[in-house]
């Protein structure tokens, strides 16, 4: 297997240098990059296999950064925010980040972070690959949406859907179990790999974003539960 690809973009430059050696001595390559316009251009030229990027960068913000990578490529993305309540982690998560890791973090955490979302997007040396899919192929229709498990492809209207991986892997967990609701533990288990508690806004932001993709009244909101595709 091919080395692991990671774009780091960091402005302090102890916590770059010593995130680098840390994830240099774990087996990945890694690119080291001071602010978000010169993570941009990295970005561009080198197509890493993930990126981590910090929410407050000189020239061109994390936030900033994340979209224009997100327009270019559906690479996972991981946010590095200094404060769990920010706003700037759902800021994160909706311009199309897909997990984020609070600082100060430890090593090991953000190791086991990297290696989740690099699991569930299939990754085996290319950067974007989306994961396998859960259990039972073929199409799956439901009114005007189809859902292709096998071809790992989305249609609304008869006209394609793009989706992230982590979003495709949202949907087939919900197209696998139509009418079921399922909680924002239990995706977080399934989607983001999650063998510990995590942040539920990043269920409820990924939730908002397929809903804005596939139709807002497709996935029903059920107060206290969680959420289910309606069948």
């Amino acid at each position: 297997m091919a080395e692991t690809h990671v774009l780091f973009v960091e402005d302090d430059d102890v916590i770059r240098e010593a995130t680098q050696l840390a994830l240099e001595r774990d087996g990945f390559r890694v690119t080291a990059m001071p602010d978000g316009l010169s993570g941009l251009d990295s970005f561009r030229a080198q197509r890493p296999d993930i990126a981590l990027l910090d929410v407050m960068l000189p020239g061109m913000d994390g936030v900033s950064l994340c979209r224009r990578i997100r327009d270019e490529s559906t690479v996972p993305v991981i946010m590095l925010s200094a404060r769990a309540d920010s706003i700037d982690v759902v800021l994160g998560l909706e311009a199309g980040a897909d997990d984020y890791v609070t600082k100060p973090f430890d090593g090991s955490v953000l190791m086991a972070r990297i290696r989740a979302v690099l699991r569930r997007f299939g990754h085996a040396g290319g950067a974007g690959e989306r994961g396998d899919a859960p259990d039972g192929g073929g199409l799956l229709v439901f009114g005007d949406l189809e859902v292709d498990t096998e071809g790992m492809e989305v249609r609304k209207g008869g006209a394609p859907v793009a989706l992230t991986p982590t979003e495709m892997r949202l949907l087939l967990e919900f197209s696998s179990a139509p009418g079921t609701v399922l909680s924002r533990d239990k995706l977080l288990e399934r989607v983001w790999d999650y063998g510990w508690g995590g942040d539920t806004r990043v269920v409820d932001v990924h939730v908002q974003r397929l809903r804005a993709k596939i139709g807002q009244d497709r996935i029903d909101t059920v107060r206290g539960f969680g959420y289910k595709l309606k069948s």
